[in-house]
């Protein structure tokens, strides 16, 4: 039952509520103008605001007349309950929080009503640890001097099971029709809320019940779409007797959106954020500042604009509501729209951007360094750095040129690469190309090319692979240390160094990568043959103890048994590594390329220079000589000049 103390609290609870409760009047030319300051000036979610109209904005007529919005926008109690508990508790992360207040607990609770001549129960149960419905309580409130008779199993049953948010008959009572609630109902002169006014029953009179609320709602020629049932229903369960109560509104037009584009990239370069961990840290050489697109991709799209839809006074006369206005789709450089009409696609790859409110696809990169402001950088275009690259970065493109240095650091290109100062890559650099490499020089890095490398100065301790060939142009052009590997040419002016130092090996006339990858295979051949071996002499041990005690312990047994398959495993990773390292030798064998070196000026003794594999170790300094193979030899002839012609890239990299 509820007490006289209950309700004082719950009462002081709801002042407490109503003292937090924010509340700002904004003017507006619209609701969600108003809406959207309010927004802000709360500091909270849309979502958790509740408003009321003060006074009614008008368009005007040709923009004269025009009366703005005038609204009082508070905050939902329940959420101003909620950030309470969290501010007690010390936890002020409200963007995760839901937007209801989830219930935990709450008292079952009962409502009896006298409905015509019966008696009706409505009951909805305790939730959680909430307190339950007492028999006793009910049944006091039944029993009346005009109750005639009422079944209480009935009743227990109701209790404990609930209604279904329905009233039930659970008894009768001696009904005076005299005495029954009186409903009027009054509708405002714009036709737009309906409001029932109903007198208290008089002792033994019927109270309002939903049935008779809606009837006389409809005897007055409100359309049926424009009642509120779930107001009805709150009156029932707890009325409010000789003030009026809302219970009908009319349908609201909804103007229609204006069409609009959604993108499918960010349009806010300050928004693109660097990547974290799972740790929570965050990686500054992957900023993610570059939006990469391919052609054909999807970028974004142009909403229609919609129809509004027209609304209904609670009599049934129209409102008129306003169509969204349309929009043109404005095309940047390198987009094309799609055959729907409304998809903006990339016609090219590059990054995507919004330049002057078109969408954009820039097949170029312009960027004054790559160093911590910029983080790697990975691009599905053409690259060009006006400065330098810095130690420990990673640039990933298609074509890449570098107007500075490039330090320790990597560079891979599906295309080609110019670097116009040099490398330094201080035994840790590498340099990867899809195409061909142009540098001034090449130092301490490892540099793997599918084209030619061009060097105008030098190439220092490096190991260099091209697919195709090796030639430096220029006043130095010497090659000192390392090991260069191209299949056709390696051409320099100077190889090797006075007085020897740094071994220096020069390969022509195979395929680099077969070769590198025969070499490998060789080594895992050496090295599972070697287990194998270990492997088998373990076996034969263990077989002869067997032998000799008939029977092995249990560990051993698993040993042995493990031994065995281990030695089979290997039997068959080494067939395919022979059929693979045969297969390779053979493509060397049958290949077709015209290995030479070519040095126009000094090779110095220590230089070594294989020719198909074919070794020719310079013994004393030699000039001007060229490097060939000859019917299973190495032979020496007067120098040629580089069969390839003068190659420049033409601007930058991009074919």
């Amino acid at each position: 039952m509820v007490t006289l103390d209950k309700l004082r609290e719950d009462m002081k609870t709801l002042l407490q509520v109503d003292k937090n409760l924010h509340f700002v009047e904004v003017n507006a030319d619209t609701i969600d103008e108003a809406l959207a300051d309010a927004v802000v000036q709360l500091d909270t979610k849309l979502a958790n605001l509740h408003y009321e109209v003060v006074e009614k904005g008008s368009d005007g007529i040709l923009g004269l007349g025009k009366k703005p919005w005038k609204i009082m926008v508070y905050q939902d109690p329940n959420t101003v309950k909620k950030t309470a508990k969290l501010a007690s508790e010390g936890l002020f992360d409200l963007d995760e929080e839901s937007e209801e207040a989830k219930i935990v607990n709450r008292d079952g609770l009962y409502y009896i009503r006298h409905f015509k001549s019966d008696i009706m129960l409505k009951v909805i149960l305790p939730v959680g640890e909430g307190l339950p419905i007492e028999i006793k309580d009910v049944l006091d409130e039944i029993k009346r001097p005009d109750t005639i008779n009422y079944d209480e199993e009935l009743i227990k049953k109701y209790i404990k099971n609930g209604t279904d948010n329905d009233y039930c008959i659970v008894g009768a009572y001696k009904h005076v029709p005299a005495g029954d609630v009186v409903i009027g109902v009054e509708v405002t002169k714009d036709e737009m809320k309906g409001s029932i006014v109903v007198s208290p029953p008089s002792m033994s009179g019927s109270e309002a019940s939903f049935d008779m609320i809606r009837r006389a709602i409809l005897q007055q020629g409100v359309v049926e779409a424009c009642i509120n049932d779930d107001k009805i229903r709150e009156f029932v369960d707890n009325p409010v007797y000789n003030n009026p109560y809302e219970v009908a509104a009319a349908i609201e037009p909804v103007d229609g959106h204006d069409a609009y584009i959604s993108y499918n990239f960010e349009t806010d370069p300050k928004k693109l954020k660097a990547q974290v961990d799972e740790e929570g840290k965050v990686d500054y050489k992957k900023l993610n500042n570059i939006q990469n697109v391919i052609a054909d991709q999807p970028l974004a799209q142009k909403i229609p604009a919609e129809r509004g839809k027209g609304g209904k006074t609670l009599f049934g006369r129209y409102l008129e509501a306003k169509n969204g206005k349309d929009i043109q789709i404005q095309l940047g450089a390198n987009v094309k729209l799609d055959r729907d009409g409304v998809t903006i696609k990339a016609e090219i790859d590059g990054e995507v951007m919004l330049v002057n409110g078109k969408v954009t696809v820039e097949p170029v990169k312009y960027l004054d360094a790559v160093n911590v402001k910029t983080g790697d950088v990975k691009f599905v275009g053409t690259v060009i750095i006006k400065g330098n690259v810095q130690e420990g970065y990673k640039v990933e493109a298609t074509n890449i040129e570098v107007n500075g240095i490039v330090d320790k650091s990597r560079l891979e290109a599906t295309g080609n690469i110019i670097v116009r100062q040099g490398v330094f890559g201080k035994g840790e650099g590498y340099i990867k190309a899809g195409k061909s490499l142009w540098a001034k020089f090449i130092n301490d890095t490892t540099v793997e090319v599918e084209e030619n490398v061009i060097v105008s100065d030098s190439i220092v301790n490096s190991n260099v692979t091209a697919m195709k060939n090796i030639v430096l142009r220029g006043k130095k052009a010497q090659i000192i240390g390392g090991h260069l590997m191209a299949t056709e040419e390696i051409c320099a002016r100077k190889v090797g160094s006075p007085g020897g130092g740094t071994e220096t090996i020069l390969e022509v006339g195979v395929d680099p990568r077969a070769k590198k990858r025969l070499e490998e295979l060789q080594n895992m051949q050496a090295k599972a043959t070697k287990e194998y071996e270990n492997c088998d002499l373990d076996i034969q041990t263990l077989e002869q103890q067997k032998k000799l005690r008939k029977k092995l312990p249990q560990e051993k047994e698993e040993k042995l048994k493990t031994l065995k398959e281990r030695c089979e495993q290997i039997t068959e990773e080494l067939e395919k590594m022979t059929d693979e390292i045969n297969k390779i030798q053979e493509h060397l064998r049958d290949l077709k390329a015209i290995g030479k070196v070519k040095v126009e000026g000094d090779v110095y003794a220590g230089v070594k220079i294989y020719i198909r594999d074919v070794l020719d170790e310079v013994k004393i300094d030699t000039k001007g000589v060229t490097f060939y193979y000859d019917k299973a030899f190495s032979k020496r002839g007067a120098y040629e000049p580089p069969s390839l012609s003068e190659e420049q890239p033409d601007g930058y990299s991009a074919d």
